[in-house]
């Protein structure tokens, strides 16, 4: 096997690539969950929300971060079971690029999520999504979420790399899963009880979620976008430094 780190990468991402295609609870929970999510939240629940518009404008946003959450799960142990199973031994025999190994892990995971993205803004405009952003606002929204898709990804990798075993690294995505349900996804924070409403003001999903809504409804916030974007550079430091740190260590 080559030992460049490109073709490696390119090779790990083909291999990451094929788990996914054999394992189909990972892409329900990818991909389909989140759509399910959406039908239950605007069909069942949405004419019981005061949001001031239209709910599937409101709660597209929310939904895509959803999104994006629901795939870290099988992220963080297919990255636990590399490292527990002795296929790290086996790359390292080979003369595979060490960093190729978790750079796979992300760019499989990237793209995998931005599929699910698609699929769900997909069905949202399919029940009536109407979003006001320009083409500028459109490619504004798209970094912010490709940044925060990054920055959650290396955090799932760390949790993975951390965990003992492939059950417990899946379990510690629960709380990134949780985030969303605790923001300003389906509902305003405004309208939550106390605790709680400050908690969803403050946490990162907020901030990414209300610059994705401020986007894609023409009227982009700068304050949002700033925090979403601190966030995300700061959740991405700390779990590369983390994976890598852990990498280093078990492999």
């Amino acid at each position: 096997m080559s030992t460049t780190p490109l073709t490696d990468s390119a090779i790990m991402l083909r291999r990451n690539f094929k788990h996914t295609l054999r394992n189909p609870v990972t892409v329900f929970n990818a991909i389909l969950f989140p759509i399910v999510l959406m039908l239950m939240f605007v069909y069942v629940f949405g004419d019981s929300f005061a949001v001031g518009v239209d709910y599937i404008d409101y709660a597209t946003p929310g939904l895509i971060l959803m999104a994006v959450s629901y795939g870290l799960s099988a992220t963080s142990t297919a990255v636990n079971s590399d490292m527990t199973k002795g296929i790290i031994n086996r790359f390292r025999v080979m003369d595979v690029s060490r960093g190729a190994v978790l750079t796979g892990h992300v760019v499989a995971t990237v793209v995998r999520t931005l599929v699910a993205v698609a699929a769900v803004i997909g069905v949202a405009f399919l029940m009536g999504f109407s979003p006001s952003g320009t083409f500028a606002d459109w490619l504004g929204a798209i970094g912010v979420l490709v940044l925060a898709i990054f920055a959650v990804t290396w955090f799932a990798i760390a949790l993975g790399l951390a965990a003992k075993t492939a059950e417990s690294a899946g379990f510690a995505t629960v709380p990134l899963i949780m985030l969303p349900f605790f923001s300003s996804a389906i509902v305003p924070a405004g309208n939550m009880g106390p605790g709680v409403r400050e908690f969803a003001e403050y946490q990162p999903f907020t901030s990414i979620i209300e610059s994705l809504r401020g986007f894609l409804a023409g009227t982009p916030s700068a304050g949002d976008t700033t925090a979403a974007i601190a966030w995300s550079v700061g959740i991405a430091l700390v779990g590369y430094l983390w994976a890598r740190a852990r990498f280093t260590r078990r492999a």
